[in-house]
């Protein structure tokens, strides 16, 4: 993990919260998740990581995998 990685994960409003928050069984259940993203510093930084490694699961910068499969989409149409 590179210093900048463990930068902005030691900074996230996530951060010693319960990681079941971020696992929903499926994206209805994510309210709360996007709630504590939504006030994060690094959130971009954390839906970055997720996009690049291809997160299957979780939220991550507060979107979901399906929110994060369509941002994939989008970015391969424009490419």
């Amino acid at each position: 993990m590179s210093i900048h990685e463990f930068e902005w994960r030691m900074l996230g409003e996530c951060r010693g919260l319960d990681p079941g928050i971020f696992y929903p069984d499926d994206d209805d259940e994510a309210d709360l998740a996007k709630e504590i993203c939504e006030r994060c510093g690094v959130r971009d930084s954390c839906l970055e990581h997720a996009l690049a490694r291809r997160e299957k699961a979780g939220v991550w910068g507060g979107r979901t995998e399906r929110e994060r499969r369509r941002i994939i989409r989008q970015r391969r149409r424009s490419a």
